[in-house]
């Protein structure tokens, strides 16, 4: 499938603390949009251990040209699913960027222009399985991106994930899609350059 939308250059940090799933997220996400809508994608990783709560990120860089460095530098969307990550990443963000939470667990986000939803509680309370948090995140991101489909990502979750819990999945799935879509208003269309502008996302 070939892009609908031109991108020049765009970073995505996933982040928050070992055991919350952000590696899988990442990669799911990243498969959606390379294999599913034709984008070049590099995607890094890093990691602590899940018993000492290790911070955790997952970092993506999409675009429709050639990837001629693969690291984040200026991050366009940063989800932050701990309040340490939230600190220790918000720097990288860019002035028109925007900065995701878990409302539950980032009590005190370093700016008053953010978006969020409690994760976390939302996967114990709809859903009845904590580990879903990081798919009911992916709808979420996934809805904020206005140059990736639900079909796209959906059809990452079905190639990504034992068909034994594709099901319970796709419901976190659309559960985070459809909360953003209520909560975070329409999304930021100055994030995607279409083919029929000339200049490319800066």
């Amino acid at each position: 499938m070939s892009p609908h939308c031109d991108l020049y250059r765009f970073e995505v940090r996933l982040s928050g603390t070992g055991g919350q799933g952000i590696v899988t997220l990442g990669k799911i996400l990243g498969y959606g949009l390379a294999l599913e809508e034709g984008y070049n994608v590099a995607q890094t990783q890093s990691y602590g251990p899940e018993a000492r709560g290790g911070a955790s990120r997952a970092d993506l860089v999409i675009s429709s040209q050639s990837i001629s460095y693969p690291k984040t530098e200026n991050i366009d969307l940063l989800v932050a699913l701990s309040q340490e990550a939230c600190y220790k990443f918000y720097r990288f963000l860019k002035p028109r960027g925007i900065l995701m939470v878990d409302t539950g667990l980032v009590t005190q986000p370093p700016t008053n222009v953010y978006v969020g939803l409690p994760f976390t509680q939302m996967a114990a309370d709809e859903i009845k399985v904590p580990q879903a948090m990081n798919v009911i995140v992916l709808g979420a991101v996934t809805y904020l991106l206005p140059f990736v489909t639900q079909e796209a990502v959906e059809s990452a979750l079905k190639a990504n994930l034992p068909a034994k819990i594709i099901d319970l999945n796709m419901k976190a799935f659309a559960l985070g899609y459809n909360e953003a879509k209520n909560s975070f208003g329409d999304s930021p269309e100055f994030w995607c350059q279409c083919p029929s502008t000339e200049s490319s996302l800066e």
